[in-house]
């Protein structure tokens, strides 16, 4: 069976924007490409992405990468499972992290995936406690 990663809006951000650690994002995707893995997005997540190009560049912008993104071989998840629905529940209200950090942690640990993440702030606490794989790319 294939290794599945959910990735976290930071991770699409930063290979849209050539921020650091684009490398590893890019070789993730790569892999996805090559069917050596499954990734995978909770469309909440991506809305994230949508409305942070949104505020920095316009919608126009925002638009053009939604397209993009579409490419990619990545599953948008559209909605919550209920499993998802209850740990992302109780991971926010446990961890009072922001609800699409929530869905990510909730995304990766039903479905027993690796989350592709730089969000130290709030994913390092929960590694800490939870059983979840974070792969942490910069």
């Amino acid at each position: 069976m294939k290794r599945t990663f959910v990735l976290d809006a930071c991770a699409l951000i930063a290979l849209l924007a050539g921020e650091p650690g684009a490398e590893k994002i890019r070789d993730i995707v790569q892999e996805a490409i090559d069917g050596i893995i499954t990734l995978k997005m909770n469309q909440i997540n991506l809305l994230e992405v949508y409305y942070c190009i949104i505020n920095i560049y316009g919608q126009h912008e925002a638009d053009k990468a939604l397209e993009k993104i579409k490419e990619f071989p990545v599953e948008i998840i559209v909605g919550l499972a209920d499993d998802v629905f209850k740990e992302a529940g109780r991971i926010k209200s446990k961890y009072k992290i922001p609800l699409g950090d929530s869905i990510a942690v909730a995304e990766s640990s039903t479905g027993e995936a690796t989350l592709v993440t730089s969000d130290y702030k709030d994913f390092q606490k929960i590694e800490t406690f939870e059983k979840i794989n974070v792969s942490w790319f910069r």
